[in-house]
C-alpha cells in the first residue's frame, strides 16, 4: 500500500480507488459499454496500480456468494424448462373485479416467484401475459406493468437468494463476522415492505400513467402495408424489381413479392416481375399510393398480408429497442441489420403511435417498438439479438407435467435444507443443480446457456470493489463522516446510509450499490459500538428499492417499452414509493432486529 502520500486524509491508494469508482459509475451512466467490461476494467486498474494484490483483485471469482449465483442459474433453468412459471401464471391471475384486486392478484405471485428466481426472468415471462390480461380486464397495460416490475424487486429482497445484493451483502458479512445469515433473514422485513408497497400502488394509482400500448399501433396490417397488383400488360414485366425502381421507393420499401402461384420472395430486388404479381410495400401509405400512377399498378382485390394465407410458419415479431442497444441513434437503412439477421423491418411505433414515415428511415430511440418479419421457415434467433432488442413474442413454451412437479420439489428441498441449516446454501445449490440435470429438468446445454457470464463478472467485480473500499480506509473515513453529520444516534445513521443507497441505486446496478455501501454501513455500525446485522438487513432492502427511474432496474427496462412509458412516469410514482418503502424498511427492521451493542 502507498502510505506516504496523504491528501484530505486519504492515501494515494484510496484516491486511486475513488477515481476508479467514480470513473466506473460515469462510464456506466453515460456510455453503452458492457457492464462486465467496465467492472473488469476497474479490477484491472486496482490491480495494476498496486492498490490490491493479485489474490485480493481476483478474490471475487472464488467468492462463495458469486459461486452460489452461478449455480442458481442452473436451478432456475430447470424450473423454466419444466413450465413452473407458466403453471403459476395460468392458475393465479384469474378474473378480478376491480383494479385493486388485479394489483394484488398480480403483485403477490410475482413477488413470491421473485423470492427464489431471477427477477428479470419472472418479469420477462409475465409481460406478455399482463398485456393480454389487461386487455381482457379493460385496464391500460401501463397501469399494471410498473406494479409488475415493482413486485419483482420487492419480492426479491424476501430471501437471500432472491436478489444478488442480498447474496453479496450476506457473503461479505459472513467473511467479516464469521457468522452466516439464514436464507430467510430478510423474510419478515421484506414481506412487510411488500405489503406496504402493494397498498401504496393501489393508493397511488392516480400517479400511474394511462398510456396507449405500443402494440395498438400494429393491430391492423392494412394500416401500414399496401398491396398492389401488376396488370398482365404492365410495361415493367420481365424487368427485375430493382430495374423497375420498385425495390426502394419514396416513403417505404418493398418487403415481399408474391407470384401468382403464392411463391413468396422476401428479398425481391433481383426477382423478375410477372403479370399478376402482388407487391407488398411497407411505409407511408399516402406516398406508396403514388406508385399506382407512376408504375401503372392497380389495387389488389383483397389484402392478403396475413401469415396464415401465405405460409403457416411465417410470423410477425414485436421487439423493443433496449437502452443499451447499438441501434439507438441510427436508421435501419444505415445498418446491415436486416441483411445480417435475415429479417425485415415493417413498422416502427413510439409511445403507442405508429410513426408515419418510411420505417427504414426512422432514427431509432430507446423504447421504440419494432414490427419485424422473417423469411418463411427461418427461425428468429432472439438470443443473438438480445443486446439490441427485447422480444416478447417468441420462445418455446414448455409442457407442464411430471417435470414441473420434480423441479418444484427440488427447489423447495433446496430452500428448506438451507433454511434449517442442515447444509450451507452453497452445498444446497450444488445438490439442486445436480438434481435438475439428473432428473432431466433441463439438458446440459440448457444449463450451460443459462449461466450468464456477464452477470457473474459484475458480481465478482462488486466483491472486489467492496474489498478495495474497505482496505484503503475509504469506508472508515466515510463512516466517520456520516457520524460527524448524523451524530451517534444509530437510527439516524441507518436512515442516512439507506437514503443515500436508495438514491444511488436509481442510477447504477443494485449489486454495485451493495458492494459500495456494505463496508460503509458495517464500519459505521461498529464505530457506534452496535452489532452491524440489523444495519445490513436494512441496507439489503434499500439498495434493491429503485422505483424512480427506468434505468434503476433491468425489470423496469423490460416493461418500459411495452407500457408505452416516458421517463417521467417512473419518477412521478417512484419518488413517493422510495420514501414510503424507506420509512417502512427502517420501521420494521428495528422491530424484528432491534439494534444491540457489540458483545
Amino acid at each position: 500500500m502507498m502510505d506516504t502520500f496523504q491528501f484530505l486524509g486519504f492515501g494515494l491508494d484510496a484516491w486511486i480507488t475513488i477515481a476508479t469508482v467514480l470513473g466506473m459509475f460515469t462510464v456506466l451512466l453515460f456510455t453503452k459499454i458492457r457492464t462486465d467490461l467496465v467492472f473488469l476494467g476497474a479490477i484491472g486498474v486496482l490491480f495494476v496500480s498496486g492498490v490490491l494484490s493479485a489474490e485480493d483483485a481476483f478474490s471475487g471469482f472464488s467468492s462463495g456468494s458469486v459461486v452460489v449465483i452461478g449455480v442458481l442459474f442452473i436451478v432456475v433453468a430447470g424450473l423454466m424448462h419444466t413450465g413452473v412459471l407458466q403453471w403459476v401464471v395460468r392458475h393465479l391471475l384469474g378474473q378480478p373485479r376491480s383494479y385493486a384486486n388485479a394489483v394484488v392478484r398480480l403483485m403477490l405471485p410475482v413477488a413470491g416467484l421473485s423470492s427464489f428466481l431471477s427477477n428479470t426472468t419472472v418479469v420477462a415471462l409475465f409481460v406478455n401475459i399482463v398485456k393480454m390480461w389487461s386487455k381482457k380486464l379493460g385496464i391500460a397495460p401501463s397501469k399494471l406493468l410498473i406494479p409488475l416490475s415493482y413486485a419483482s424487486g420487492m419480492g426479491g429482497v424476501c430471501t437471500l437468494i432472491g436478489t444478488p445484493p442480498n447474496l453479496i451483502i450476506s457473503g461479505m458479512y459472513a467473511e467479516h463476522s464469521g457468522h452466516a445469515m439464514n436464507v430467510f433473514a430478510t423474510l419478515v422485513p421484506g414481506l412487510f415492505c411488500l405489503m406496504v408497497g402493494v397498498l401504496s400502488v393501489v393508493t397511488l394509482k392516480f400517479l400511474l400513467p394511462d398510456r396507449k400500448s405500443p402494440e395498438s399501433a400494429f393491430e391492423s396490417t392494412n394500416e401500414y402495408t399496401l398491396e398492389l397488383l401488376v396488370p398482365s400488360d404492365n410495361e415493367f414485366i420481365g424487368q427485375s424489381v430493382a430495374e423497375a425502381g420498385l425495390s426502394e421507393v419514396k416513403g417505404g420499401n418493398l418487403i415481399e413479392l408474391i407470384h401468382y402461384d403464392t411463391t413468396v420472395v422476401t428479398s425481391p430486388a433481383d426477382e423478375p416481375i410477372l403479370g399478376g404479381d402482388r407487391l407488398i410495400f411497407a411505409g407511408r401509405i399516402d406516398e406508396l399510393l403514388r406508385l399506382k400512377e407512376s408504375h401503372h399498378l392497380v389495387s389488389a382485390d383483397h389484402h392478403i398480408f396475413r401469415m396464415s394465407e401465405v405460409d403457416p410458419h411465417r410470423q410477425l415479431h414485436t421487439a423493443y429497442v433496449t437502452f443499451a442497444s447499438s441501434l439507438i441513434g441510427q436508421t435501419i437503412r444505415e445498418s446491415n441489420f436486416e441483411r445480417q439477421h435475415n429479417i425485415t423491418l415493417v413498422a416502427v411505433a413510439r409511445r403507442g403511435q405508429r410513426i408515419n414515415e418510411s420505417p427504414r428511415d426512422v432514427v431509432l430511440q430507446a423504447g421504440d417498438t419494432l414490427l419485424l418479419t422473417c423469411a418463411p421457415n427461418v427461425r428468429l434467433n432472439t438470443e443473438q439479438l438480445s443486446s439490441k432488442l427485447q422480444f416478447f413474442d417468441s420462445g418455446d413454451v414448455p409442457n407442464i407435467g411430471r417435470g414441473t412437479l420434480i423441479s418444484s420439489t427440488i427447489m423447495i428441498l433446496m430452500v428448506v435444507l438451507s433454511a434449517l441449516n442442515v447444509l450451507p446454501l452453497l452445498q444446497c445449490a450444488f445438490l439442486a443443480a445436480g438434481a435438475m440435470l439428473l432428473f432431466r429438468c433441463c439438458s446440459p446445454e440448457q444449463a450451460m446457456k443459462s449461466v450468464n457470464g456477464e452477470i457473474l463478472m459484475v458480481f465478482a467485480g462488486s466483491v472486489v470493489l467492496g474489498l478495495a473500499i474497505q482496505q484503503t480506509g475509504i469506508a472508515e473515513r466515510m463512516a466517520f463522516g456520516i457520524l460527524d453529520v448524523c451524530g451517534t444516534n444509530p437510527l439516524v445513521v441507518m436512515l442516512a446510509v439507506c437514503l443515500v443507497g436508495t438514491f444511488i441505486t436509481e442510477f447504477i446496478s443494485n449489486t454495485a450499490a451493495a458492494a459500495m455501501f456494505f463496508p460503509i454501513m458495517y464500519e459505521a455500525a461498529e464505530k457506534l459500538g452496535y452489532e452491524p446485522y440489523p444495519f445490513l438487513i436494512a441496507l439489503m432492502i434499500s439498495v434493491s428499492s429503485s422505483f424512480a427511474t427506468p434505468i434503476g432496474s433491468p425489470t423496469h427496462m423490460l416493461v418500459y417499452a411495452p407500457g408505452g412509458y416516458r421517463f417521467s412516469d417512473f419518477m412521478r410514482i417512484g419518488l413517493p414509493m422510495n420514501l414510503i418503502i424507506l420509512i417502512a424498511n427502517i420501521f420494521i427492521v428495528n422491530i424484528v432486529y432491534p439494534i444491540t451493542p457489540l458483545q
